[in-house]
């Protein structure tokens, strides 16, 4: 049966209701009718599964897919039989099933009615099934997720490197095999290992141009920073990975504390718990989930709007992976990474129980990630490279959708050092990975360059005048630019290529950016995360929990109708110790500070003068009866970005009293952006230092604040940072 005497449209339109085929799908499925061995590389969100399905459903037999997880083949099946009136036009096999169940899969396939059977590899190898499906007509073999197959790969399953023993017993049937990720490593080993180096691959583009990438320096303060950053986002939807179970614990309570309808997600909850978390997430009762990488195969929310990783991943497959879930639908996609070196050396110290290959594999793909993270150069073309992709970070679509080109670092001319590295890469022979070639250059020895005797060289140290860091950097640069590549046999050797060879012939300007430093203290100005918002008194806030739960029992209402988490995390900050300053409390209001606050302000005067607590004066806004049209006035016109000069004449006020108006409406709970104003009178270290003072001050007064900095600023400016800061840290 010829793919052109279908009329594929029409059964695309019969049984998936789409009038047109997206991307690749089109040329796939042709292929895979016309029994050609295909190769298919397509990111998450491509339509992979159609590329398959609607052949196996078009076709005479039964096709078989391969997959390596049991919740996402359920998932598929399902899916598959709400296309048909027949449920068993699509199976499951594996070890989940009853012999009854197994004897009524059989049954459906014979009959010809299962068009798709999904497996897991391991069953594949039980010898019945082998011998039944010998006996049945097989429409193709399809192996989803096949970057298993490869070590290289970032999920490696050994029990899928039998797959081709078993396909070969199954008689001639063309393969198909899929994968989200592959590096041209993972690709070539993909091909050999399922013996189909004749396959027809189809690889689609994996730049997600609607996706923005930033990576943040990881300080103590990350939690702050992500509560902030989902604040920012409120009513969006968003997944937060973190490597440890217990790290997703830890993460979910301190957002459900923080008044963010979050959940966790890891293989550690039952079945029952993970299925309603998910469930919960998809029909949008929660906004946040929390999860290790166990969460979201499978899922296909397409609104995702943000993926905030706590912890770096240990590969960029995985991190392309888990980003991809975000802005599946076009639309805006957030996707933020917090990194430390502790965290990749955490990784390190894991990873040295396994066997050395494995070891050695997983060291390789930890450095490319440490290479993204702290290369200066556009993410996205750093990452399209690393998946064998050009990418033009001038015109390329999304070019500007990333923090290192939004905020780009001053580069530097390299021609001269771009030469001396190709040189150095050439004349020692291509035996070398990175760090060797590094060393080379500044001339440090270590065995492997003793070995091969290349510190006697005129060349060795030939590049001493500057560090390696500032090599590593280069040579991550020259690689993206195509001057060097990495050879795919032998991982990590590091080859010059012609056009490196001809740039030594006739060299041009090179303008390198160095990388980034990031230290746990986060001075980067351009990718500082900012830092922790004022904390609640932690034991008050347990004790205004109990009587909250008191409280509502007593009236029989659930614990939020009396005060909302945010409400009580205010009074732990402000400790009022009256009803008038409750009014003055996030979320509280005249009406409910009277109705149920009497116990609340009791309990925390009697707390207060338990344990000798300074109360934050200012904090505590007293009520004044200010002009309310003011108030309205200036927030509307701060939004606008209008001169506060402006702002101050058109309202006969001084400058003075502005400020003090500004200082109440951000005290009691309102926003004020004035970040335009303050860039004209204050730069970015200014800010950050003036912001690290409050932070970390016992009190936000302003005499203090003077006599600390000694002069170096005046009282407006210190005032308008502390408007900025509460602005920022404490609404």
């Amino acid at each position: 049966m010829n793919s052109n005497e279908i009329e594929i449209h029409k059964e695309l339109k019969k049984y998936f209701g789409f009038s047109q085929f997206k991307g690749l799908q089109e040329q796939v499925v042709k292929s895979v009718l016309d029994q050609k061995n295909t190769f298919v590389i397509m990111p998450t969100g491509g339509g992979k599964s159609l590329c398959y399905q609607l052949p196996a459903l078009i076709q005479e037999g039964t096709a078989i897919v391969v997959s390596p997880l049991i919740a996402l083949m359920k998932n598929q099946v399902d899916a598959i039989r709400s296309l048909s009136s027949e449920n068993g036009i699509a199976h499951v096999l594996n070890s989940s099933l009853t012999k009854t169940e197994i004897t009524q899969v059989k049954k459906d396939i014979t009959s010809g009615l299962t068009k798709l059977l999904y497996v897991a590899p391991e069953s594949l190898t039980k010898e019945e099934y082998v011998q039944f499906l010998q006996g049945v007509t097989i429409s193709f073999v399809a192996i989803d997720e096949a970057h298993c197959i490869s070590e290289w790969g970032h999920d490696f399953r050994p029990e899928y490197r039998n797959l081709k023993h078993i396909i070969k017993q199954l008689g001639d049937v063309p393969i198909i095999g899929l994968t989200a990720t592959a590096t041209p490593k993972v690709q070539e080993d993909i091909l050999k290992n399922l013996d189909m180096v004749d396959a027809t691959t189809f690889k689609a583009s994996f730049n997600r141009p609607n996706l923005y990438y930033e990576i943040r320096t990881k300080t103590k303060n990350v939690e702050s920073d992500i509560i902030r950053f989902i604040s920012q986002h409120k009513g969006k939807s968003g997944i937060i990975y973190c490597l440890s179970r217990k790290k997703v614990e830890a993460i979910a309570e301190v957002l459900q504390v923080n008044g963010i309808s979050a959940v966790p997600y890891h293989a550690g909850l039952d079945a029952k718990t993970r299925a309603r978390h998910q469930d919960m997430f998809l029909m949008e009762d929660v906004d946040v989930v929390v999860a290790t990488i166990a969460f979201g195969m499978g899922i296909d929310k397409p609104d995702v709007r943000y993926v905030i990783h706590h912890d770096i991943p240990k590969s960029l497959e995985s991190y392309y992976q888990e980003t991809g879930r975000a802005g599946r639908d076009g639309g805006e996609g957030h996707c933020l990474a917090y990194y430390s070196y502790k965290d990749v050396e955490k990784l390190e110290k894991f990873m040295s129980g396994k066997p050395v290959a494995e070891q050695e594999i997983g060291f390789a793909l930890l450095q490319e990630v440490v290479a993204y993270a702290e290369t200066s150069m556009s993410r996205r073309k750093f990452l399209l490279h690393y998946f064998g992709e050009e990418f033009s970070s001038e015109t390329g679509d999304g070019a500007d959708m990333d923090d290192n080109v939004r905020n780009p670092k001053t580069k530097i001319e390299a021609q001269n050092e771009v030469v001396k590295l190709l040189q150095t890469v050439r004349d020692t022979k291509h035996i070398y990975k990175s760090k060797e070639i590094v060393f080379t250059l500044i001339g440090r020895v270590n065995a492997v360059i003793k070995a091969h005797r290349t510190d006697s060289q005129s060349f060795f140290g030939s590049g001493s005048s500057h560090d390696e860091k500032y090599w590593m950097a280069l040579l991550r640069q020259v690689l993206v630019e195509g001057y060097l590549s990495k050879d795919i046999e032998t991982y990590g050797i590091i080859k010059i290529t012609k056009s490196g060879l001809d740039f030594i012939g006739n060299p041009s300007s090179f303008l390198m950016s160095e990388d980034h430093e990031y230290n746990e203290a986060g001075d980067d100005a351009i990718v500082t995360a900012s830092k922790t918002s004022a904390t609640a008194d932690e034991v008050l806030m347990n004790m205004l929990r109990e009587l909250r739960k008191k409280v509502a029992k007593k009236l029989g209402v659930p614990p939020f109708v009396v005060f909302q988490d945010p409400s009580l995390e205010d009074m732990a900050l402000k400790y009022p110790i009256t009803i008038p300053e409750l009014y003055n409390i996030h979320g509280v209001g005249e009406g409910k500070a009277k109705k149920y606050g009497g116990d609340f302000v009791a309990l925390i005067n009697r707390y207060v003068e338990d344990n000798d607590i300074i109360r934050p004066d200012d904090l505590v806004v007293k009520t004044t009866g200010v002009n309310s049209a003011n108030k309205l006035y200036i927030i509307q016109n701060i939004d606008r970005k209008l001169p506060l000069t402006d702002i101050a004449s058109a309202k006969g006020l001084s400058m003075d009293t502005l400020i003090k108006e500004m200082e109440q409406i951000v005290y009691s709970g309102t926003k004020l952006n004035i970040s335009y104003w303050l860039e004209d009178m204050l730069d970015e270290d200014q800010q950050e230092e003036i912001h690290d003072y409050f932070m970390e001050s016992e009190s936000d007064k302003i005499n203090e604040a003077l006599k600390e900095f000694d002069g170096d600023y005046d009282i407006d400016e210190l005032r308008l940072m502390r408007i900025k800061f509460i602005s920022e840290v404490a609404n």
